[in-house]
């Protein structure tokens, strides 16, 4: 067995088990950072493969962005399970139903294999001693010559999209405590805490009621 195939075994079954556990695990932060292990192994996978651009795109886009927005919505939205688990056999029926009619879907499509027909026109050969070429390096090349002013328009679209976010959140309302960034920026050690002095005053004490001969409160 090659150094390829063993890690390739290895990866496979650690995101097995990442998945198995996102499913089952009962905090759901605890779910979530198994789901981002899930996603690594499947990168390293794609890495295995020779796909660069897709195993890189899954690190930056899915983990570094999409689980990380999860896993503070997560942490930040504090999930009840107990409440979330009442009524679980009760529609286990049903998801039980799509996860088989999923599995048989799956296994039709991956018991016929992957076979790739030959057309009349169509010639399918592997040129002997060809230089491997990185797809991440043949993309960047075509969106930076071919699609460069494409690639400029959607960037400036962003900008100006993160620009009116960032000014849409900073803007006063009523319902919102704004403070103004420059305030915050120049503000000072010293004008963080103000000691006032104030002058001492003692309550007056408390005389007990007067009682009378007949032993009632006046």
């Amino acid at each position: 067995m090659s150094v390829t195939t063993g890690l390739f075994y290895l990866f496979s079954t650690i995101m097995l088990v990442a998945a198995f556990r996102v499913i089952t695990a009962r905090n759901p932060v605890h779910a979530v950072l198994f789901l981002v292990l899930t996603f690594f192994q499947a990168s390293m996978i794609w890495m295995l493969l020779k796909a660069e651009f897709l195993s890189l795109i899954l690190i930056l886009v899915y983990v570094g962005a999409v689980m990380v927005l999860f896993l503070f919505v997560v942490m930040m939205v504090d999930v009840k399970t107990e409440e979330l688990r009442v009524g679980f056999w009760k529609h286990f029926p049903v998801a039980a139903l799509v996860g088989v009619l999923i599995a048989l879907e799956m296994a039709t499509v991956l018991m016929g294999g992957f076979r790739v027909t030959e057309g009349p026109n169509e010639v399918i050969a592997m040129v002997p001693g060809a230089p491997r070429v990185s797809d991440a390096k043949e993309l960047g090349k075509l969106l930076y010559t071919q699609y460069l002013y494409p690639l400029e328009v959607a960037a400036a679209i962003l900008l100006v999209a993160m620009i009116a976010a960032i000014a849409l959140t900073l803007r006063s309302r009523k319902d919102t405590r704004y403070v103004n960034p420059y305030d915050q920026v120049r503000v000072k050690a010293r004008d963080r805490l103000q000691v006032l002095k104030m002058v001492s005053t003692k309550a007056p004490p408390v005389s007990a009621p007067a009682v009378s001969s007949e032993g009632e409160q006046k």
